[in-house]
């Protein structure tokens, strides 16, 4: 094939001591549908396709210590099947042409990327930095004195607490929050508190990505009016091999928006009750948590969906669950047909966001009367 490495004949192919590209990225199994996946990355020209698990098998062994014959000879251990050449010569064709192996030729350059300023007035996106990956690392290294897992574990903990005394203290909070929303003034002012926690949301994936091995691809503005918001790219995450990475890294956001209010809350705290100050201090911190804590509510587009794919190892969860469902109503057979693993996470799935769609929706009727009542 048109830019494919020499291969060797076909007599010695057996002895070939192929690699992958050092920088080619593998990912963890994941379930997708009835099917386990692997996704496949060259993070140079961007191209990502997926492979099965005997695929990935073989590819995760392409190291250049082993001969082709040695991972054979795993393979037929672990598969009870032994590959012929003609498999080799078709998978070395298969990653030769995608140049991932080492000692071909160069993967071709990414298409550089569009105008900094792109769509229409009433919607549209504006990148803000040249070198989104170098500046969040610059950001990284001021921050990192405050990664350190203990002091991590310390601002988490005062989280927890704020939370707490805040749910106790939710009448007022609510009361305060009626209030604002008659008080043009304070109502701007934490408007632009709550723009500026979101934005805070978005830095924080990008600095939690680079503290565990991932990169950043854009930073920017997108809007659609009367709506702008910040935006931060994280890109190669679901290639980190711990999975703790990646929950780590989809939960900052939501754990940035609480350690913004921290501050506030001492604030709150240390004010007489009546004071003017303290109702809109009042009103920020339960619209600040809400802002956080509905992030954590495992339905897409939240963050919270995002760590139950990380969690679980699935792809696609809410679509996969939906197709299962369907399939499930329509033909039990085919259904069955899924494996166990996926049978019980998708109807659980399908179930428990249908049962949390309804609790939402009931407790947001609540709060509408709530709010009309009092």
């Amino acid at each position: 094939m048109t830019g494919s490495p020499p291969a060797p004949s076909p007599a010695g192919l057996l002895g070939h001591r192929p690699a992958l590209r050092p920088e080619v990225l593998l990912s963890a199994p994941l379930l997708d549908g009835p099917a386990t996946v692997h996704l496949v990355k060259d993070p140079v020209s961007g191209a990502s396709f997926e492979i099965g698990p005997k695929e990935f098998f073989l590819v995760s062994r392409l190291d250049g210590s082993r001969s082709l014959a040695d991972i054979g000879t795993e393979y037929a251990h672990a598969f009870g099947k032994r590959l012929g050449e003609g498999n080799w010569q078709q998978l070395l064709a298969l990653l030769g042409s995608r140049r991932l192996l080492a000692g071909g030729p160069p993967p071709p350059a990414p298409a550089p990327r569009g105008r900094p300023l792109e769509g229409t007035l009433a919607r549209g996106t504006l990148r803000l930095v040249a070198d989104a990956d170098a500046t969040t690392a610059r950001l990284h290294r001021a921050l990192r004195p405050l990664l350190h897992p203990a002091v991590l574990a310390a601002l988490l903990l005062g989280c927890l607490a704020m939370e707490a005394v805040l749910a106790a203290s939710l009448g007022e909070l609510a009361d305060a929050s009626g209030w604002l929303l008659l008080q043009p003034a304070p109502l701007m002012a934490v408007a632009t508190l709550m723009w500026l926690s979101t934005a805070l949301h978005e830095f924080a994936h990008g600095v939690a990505a680079r503290h565990v091995g991932g990169t950043v691809g854009e930073i920017g503005l997108r809007w659609r009016l009367p709506v702008a918001l910040m935006y931060c790219t994280v890109d190669n995450y679901r290639f980190l091999a711990r999975r703790r990475h990646q929950l780590a890294v989809a939960a900052a956001g939501a754990f940035a928006n609480l350690l913004f209010l921290l501050p506030f809350f001492g604030w709150w705290a240390a004010l007489p009750e009546g004071d003017p100050t303290r109702r809109v201090l009042a009103a920020l911190l339960l619209l600040g948590s809400a802002q956080a804590l509905v992030n954590l509510i495992p339905l897409p587009p939240l963050d919270g969906y995002t760590m139950l794919g990380h969690g679980l190892r699935v792809t696609r969860l809410a679509p996969a669950s939906s197709g299962y469902l369907r399939l499930r109503m329509r033909d039990r057979a085919a259904a069955r047909a899924y494996p166990p693993r996926a049978r019980r996470l998708y109807l659980g799935y399908g179930i428990g966001s249908a049962a949390l769609v309804l609790l939402l929706a009931a407790g947001l009727a609540g709060a509408v009367w709530y709010a009309l009542t009092t």
